[in-house]
């Protein structure tokens, strides 16, 4: 993982293997047949702590893992244990998926040789580079967030083989929706091989979603039986269609957990340096999941520049959203924005045009960094979700909030760019027809008698808790969930609409589904909202044909008015009222109008090209003639 650690090479004679072990005092490379058997070749010390060694005759296809030995001190960080088989953190391809076993975490000594339970590193050829070509995405267009299986898995039009996996992106019933929507990029959640967490097996459930990485190279082969080309071939298929495509990707921890984890790879190879440590040789935990990745060590800003690196070249991705990111940037004095991972991520030659977007919070020492990322990174901005919630559930005194978070947060970004993702519904909390029928979360499926998951999500549910059959109650839902649709699509910035919402996906109140691989989370295409999502269809036209409402410059008072529902000027006095529920946005140059009418009944907006009467809580938008 350092300057001479890398990918296995195929040479003419065979393959070499380069590995950062520092503190090994031996490493061996595993080799199996076809019948599991194993044979341990020594590696050798080369310098720098990488281990190398040529292997003669071993070629593409040959599958392998690492052993490696030395001081085992779980309380100083150390976990060195020759029965564990590892997988090579540079490994591209692997030939299963993890699954978690109680042995994998069995402390030095039990006997408990874990091959058999590990999956193991397949040697490959890489695919020629892509001809790398600026990304498609540009910021203020739309970021479709979906997770692989759960997309596909009950679509009707996709094949049933294909259904769930990266190749089903790809079919044309699905871009033909993307498309519908002016969907400027899909972003994929975390794709790379996964494990679960020990506390899953026993409740008989599985991480669904994908957030606790082993490899950050390999493909789960659960979501692309055909590995890298699989990938390629959908990223070409959405090009094709002007659809960028942008990957998650978890730096922050990996699925090795704390000290009772399992050890997996980085943790047998190089667990001091691999890991963010305390005084004491503990783990420090600033994901919230067991353990925080050096991301600043330079053996780990390596490792993560590759693989960036490989998805870009291998596929073509437009670019990258990172979960938890402050922990890219985070030194041993706290988060900084020209921390070295992050600036040689915008000095490399492979990266530097990408799309990055980070999550800008984890739950570190100075972790809420919002607005602070460098000045070329979108953000994912939590504010903008909460104040437009608030907003419309009814809060007093949210006009003021709701104004500044509908023109482009530049109270957050105030360099004359909103650098702002604005969404109202991610993966992780309630869906967006979810925000209007439940005023609590309902977790109880997850085993944790429904303690996890945001405990504040600002949602409203109409006056009964759940699925309702009163046409009232149905009606106010619908009428809410298309004035949520048409805030962000009004919203100026980028905007990120979560799967499934344009057509009012329900995770039946989950908010934290995250080991729900089921009915909960998997969309359902056939019993989706028609109405909703030909509305969401109009919404995505609309914005599509607004430069107003894509832009990312700050508004200023000399491009748009904010206005009373007379067509007055809003006065600090207005401003200031506690039940304000109306105004108006207007861009002077094109004379779009946003009327929002917030109140619990209909209003005429006087506008200088004419009146627009406004239902009780929604949004009119009117332009001139031209």
């Amino acid at each position: 993982m350092s300057i001479g650690a890398g990918a296995p090479q195929v040479t003419e004679g065979g393959t070499m293997f380069r590995v950062h072990a520092p503190d090994a005092s031996a490493l061996w490379l595993c080799l199996f047949d076809a019948d599991g058997g194993e044979t341990r070749v020594p590696m050798r010390q080369k310098g720098d702590g990488v281990w190398q060694i040529e292997a003669a005759g071993v070629g593409v296809g040959a599958r392998y893992g690492l052993r490696a030995d030395g001081a085992y001190d779980p309380p100083a960080g150390l976990w060195f244990d020759p029965d564990k088989l590892l997988l090579d953190p540079y490994s591209t391809s692997i030939d299963r998926p993890f699954i978690y076993n109680p042995a994998l975490a069995a402390p030095r000594g039990g006997g408990t040789d874990t091959a058999p339970l590990m999956p193991k590193g397949v040697v490959e050829a890489p695919l020629p580079s892509v001809t790398q070509r600026s990304p498609l995405f540009a910021p203020g267009g739309l970021i479709y967030e979906l997770h692989v299986r759960g997309f596909t898995m009950r679509h009707p039009d996709v094949p049933p083989a294909q259904r769930g996996t990266i190749a089903a992106l790809g079919h044309p019933a699905v871009i033909a929706h993307l498309k519908a929507l002016h969907v400027s990029a899909v972003e994929l959640m975390p794709i790379t091989a996964w494990i679960d967490e020990r506390h899953l097996g026993p409740l008989g459930l599985t991480n669904y979603w994908g957030y606790n990485p082993v490899s950050w190279f390999a493909i789960d082969p659960r979501l692309a039986p055909g590995g890298m080309a699989e990938l390629r071939q959908a990223v070409d298929a959405l090009h094709q269609a002007g659809i960028g495509v942008v990957l998650d990707m978890v730096y922050n921890h990996d699925g090795e957990s704390d000290r009772d984890g399992p050890t997996l790879s980085l943790r047998g190879l190089d667990p001091r340096g691999a890991f963010r440590h305390a005084a004491d040789g503990s783990l420090i935990n600033d994901t919230g999941t067991g353990n925080s990745i050096a991301c600043n060590a330079p053996a780990m800003r390596a490792l993560i520049l590759a693989s960036l690196r490989h998805f870009v070249q291998q596929a073509g991705v437009d670019g990258f959203r990172f979960d938890l990111g402050p922990a890219l940037g985070r030194l041993d004095h706290g988060f900084d924005p020209r921390a070295p991972l992050l600036e040689e991520m915008r000095a490399d030659p492979v990266l530097a045009d990408r799309i990055l977007i980070a999550e800008p919070w984890d739950i570190g020492p100075g972790s809420y960094q919002l607005g602070h990322f460098p000045d070329s990174w979108l953000e994912w901005n939590d504010r903008y979700r909460d104040d437009m919630r608030r907003f419309w559930r009814g809060d007093a005194g949210t006009i003021g909030a709701f104004a500044t978070r509908l023109a482009g947060s530049s109270d957050i970004f105030p360099n004359g760019r909103t650098r702002t993702v604005n969404f109202l519904a991610a993966h992780d909390g309630f869906t967006l027809a979810d925000l209007t029928a439940y005023a609590a979360r309902h977790n109880e499926a997850n085993g944790e008698q429904n303690r996890d998951g945001h405990g504040e999500n600002y949602s409203w549910n109409n006056g009964v808790e759940g699925a309702s059959d009163d046409s009232v109650i149905r009606a106010a839902r619908q009428r809410d969930m298309r004035v949520l649709l048409t805030t962000l699509f009004c919203s100026r910035g980028t905007i990120m609409l979560c799967a499934g919402d344009e057509f009012g996906r329900s995770q039946q109140g989950n908010n934290n589904a995250y080991a729900q691989d089921n009915a909960i989370s998997w969309i359902d295409w056939e019993g989706r909202d028609q109405a909703l999502e030909a509305e969401a269809f109009s919404l995505a036209a609309l914005r599509a044909d607004e430069a107003d409402l894509q832009g990312i410059t700050a508004l200023t008072d000399d491009v748009v008015d904010w206005l009373d529902e007379t067509g007055s000027p809003l006065t600090v006095g207005q401003w200031e009222e506690p039940g304000r529920r109306r105004l108006v946005l207007r861009y002077r140059a094109s004379g779009l109008a946003i009327c929002v009418n917030g109140a619990s009944d209909a209003c005429r907006f006087s506008l200088p090209h004419g009146d627009i009467d406004v239902a009780a809580r929604s949004i009119g938008v009117s332009r001139p003639e031209r």
